[in-house]
């Protein structure tokens, strides 16, 4: 077969058709320049000139969607390399009354990450990838800037819970329009509710996927690459797998279904087979690459994209994410100043 573009691999992968080799992602957070886009748009250049991912996502910090409602992070990295809340904008109930529409062109946080897709501005070392913007869903923004409270609100002030969410949601639609007009590829809409551990089916089918259906219907037209992430464990994956997409992904090692079984219930393909947590992190090269080889073999090299998860942890050694890049025959680049093994 002849040489793929990275846009004919994953369309191939989508509808499940033949591919040259496998597409592969990996995406991480880069806590020491992410409060700005030049720094942010430059090491995730050099991320992907290194690595060559089929497409190449922007993973801003993960505040940048909740300051302007008045959240404060914390200087505080966590291993994934985001930073936790330090002051939530909703602190009592009544605190749902404030939060209006925003405007993603000016708003803290939303320009930053339109300024990153800017500052990119398809240099060449992105090649022919599609450029994903990070999106939360409505209600996952509703719980970052809630924190622990949320679920609480959901049951006692549904009608303010409700309302909020629904300014959230005018404001992630206008930044995915913003956005997808700088010429990026897709969206990578992260939904971090639709668990079990964070709230009952009927809560998220209630105040959760009207949205999610919304949002990412709003995609279909525009979007080449639209990646249906699903973060967490206990997933409610019946629901998710009937929202529209391009793409699932979530952990399917450490909290399942197996790719095999997701196959089964989504239209496209799906994303995974890499344990960022332990296989990527702890366990030697040779492991790394047993497990892509696996994902491979779940799905007959077909519908499928090998990726971690979620995000690489920021302490992952090159010489295992380097040697599943080798095995799944990518373009692996010497990383400058550094000698290869």
């Amino acid at each position: 077969m002849k040489q793929m573009t990275r846009r004919e691999r994953l369309t191939a992968a989508i509808n499940r058709e033949p591919v040259d080799r496998v597409p592969y992602a990996v995406w991480r957070h880069f806590p020491a320049v992410d409060r700005s886009p030049a720094g942010l748009a430059q090491a995730t250049l050099r991320f992907h000139d290194h690595y060559g991912s089929d497409f190449l996502k922007i993973t801003p910090r993960g505040g940048y969607c909740v300051e302007a409602w008045g959240c404060v992070e914390s200087a505080d990295v966590l291993p994934t390399g985001n930073r936790p809340c330090a002051s939530c904008a909703v602190k009592t109930s009544d605190d749902w009354k404030r939060i209006r529409p925003l405007d993603p062109a000016s708003a803290d946080g939303w320009v930053e990450q339109l300024e990153t897709i800017v500052r990119l501005g398809f240099d060449r070392r992105i090649g022919d990838a599609p450029v994903l913007a990070t999106v939360f869903s409505p209600l996952s923004i509703a719980r970052k800037l809630s924190g622990d409270r949320l679920a609480t609100d959901l049951r006692q002030h549904p009608a303010a819970v409700s309302a909020a969410v629904d300014a959230i949601g005018e404001t992630v639609l206008h930044f995915n329009e913003l956005a997808l007009a700088e010429g990026i590829g897709g969206i990578f809409y992260s939904i971090q509710t639709a668990s079990a551990s964070v709230m009952d089916d009927e809560t998220y089918a209630r105040f959760g996927e009207p949205w999610d259906r919304r949002v990412l219907e709003a995609l279909r037209p525009k979007s080449f690459l639209t990646v249906v992430h699903c973060h967490g464990d206990r997933l409610l994956f019946d629901r998710l797998a009937r929202l529209p997409g391009h793409v699932w992904n979530w952990d399917d090692r450490a909290a399942g279904p197996t790719l095999a079984a997701a196959a089964g219930q989504i239209v496209g393909a799906v994303c995974g087979g890499l344990n960022q947590w332990r296989t990527l992190r702890e366990a030697p090269p040779a492991e790394a690459t047993a497990e892509a080889e696996d994902a491979v073999g779940q799905m007959t090299g077909r519908g499928l994209i090998v990726a971690p998860g979620c995000v690489l942890l920021t302490n992952t050694p090159d010489a295992n994410v380097a040697a599943v890049v080798k095995a799944l025959g990518g373009p692996l680049k010497p990383i400058p100043g550094v000698k290869a093994d």
